[in-house]
């Protein structure tokens, strides 16, 4: 389907995701490790924003500082989507960051998956949802579930989806200054990587944890000391690869509430969490 004059203007969500529990089962001949995990989206994240070019050109409106054109996950998303279908499509891409890099949140993941889905409308290419879930997958392993759109138990290298319903939450998310290399954690000797895995059915809320976090937490001491903070009010742990860490609670306000607590120099944001990718409705 084509695009109408007022997509061209409209501002595109990218939601950031939590992992609530991340085990490593296993690890692939080719070195890719093997996980489970629970993916959920949150109401917190950055958006963007596509004006088309008459030059064909794939430009940033504002590159990120200190990332290198070549890496922006946006431009490569473009680029990628253009190659699959053919044609001349250029376009200008504005990114409004709000998740931080190097946080666990899957923020670039979830801009390539953005980028994937609006040109998919703006250009009008008519992809399916599994052909631009295969598209993200090689830009990485958290860009299919932002095109899955669904709460998701995940397999394989995070690529097989098997939709689950988490309890209602809100979550305190609070983001140390430190940006952490999923690679430097993954590559980490004393990484556990044998965690007995489980079937799709067999999750519940509140099973597991994440066998990232010892790791992170050793290289990083700050993870750990908002670990610390956060479990002192709430069951917690650390997204992803980290550096970010959520605490869930009930309702908003126990969520605000100890978000008012935070330490100076701690931030934080609240967040609801939810089993529906705004975007939803484009997959």
């Amino acid at each position: 389907m084509a695009a109408g004059v007022t997509d061209w203007h409209r501002e595109w969500p990218a939601p950031a995701k939590i992992n609530l529990f991340l085990h490593v089962v296993g690890r692939r001949s080719d070195g890719y490790h093997l996980l489970q995990t629970v993916f959920r989206f949150l109401d917190f994240g950055d958006a963007l924003r596509f004006a088309p070019r008459r030059d064909g050109a794939i430009v940033a409106a504002n590159p990120l500082p200190g990332v290198d054109p070549a890496d922006d996950l946006t431009l490569r998303a473009a680029r990628l989507l253009r190659e699959a279908v053919g044609g001349g499509h250029g376009v200008t891409i504005a990114l409004d960051k709000r998740i931080p890099l190097g946080g666990g949140l899957g923020g670039g993941s979830s801009d390539a998956a953005t980028t994937l889905l609006a040109l998919n409308r703006l250009w009008g290419c008519g992809l399916s949802s599994p052909a631009l879930q295969a598209l993200g997958l090689q830009l990485g392993a958290d860009v299919p579930i932002f095109i899955h759109g669904r709460s998701a138990f995940a397999e394989g290298v995070g690529e097989r989806f098997s939709d689950v319903a988490p309890s209602p939450a809100w979550y305190l998310l609070t983001m140390p200054t430190v940006a952490v290399p999923t690679a430097e954690i993954f590559r980490a000797a004393d990484l556990k990587r044998d965690t007995a895995p489980i079937g799709p059915g067999d999750w519940h809320p509140g099973f597991g944890g994440n066998d990232l976090e010892a790791v992170a937490c050793r290289l990083y001491p700050e993870v750990a000391d908002h670990l610390a903070w956060l479990r002192q009010r709430a069951p917690a742990r650390m997204s992803g690869s980290g550096a970010c860490c959520f605490a869930e609670f009930a309702t908003a306000d126990a969520a605000r509430a100890a978000l008012a607590e935070l330490p100076a120099g701690m931030r934080g944001v609240v967040a609801r969490g939810c089993d529906l990718h705004p975007l939803f409705a484009l997959t």
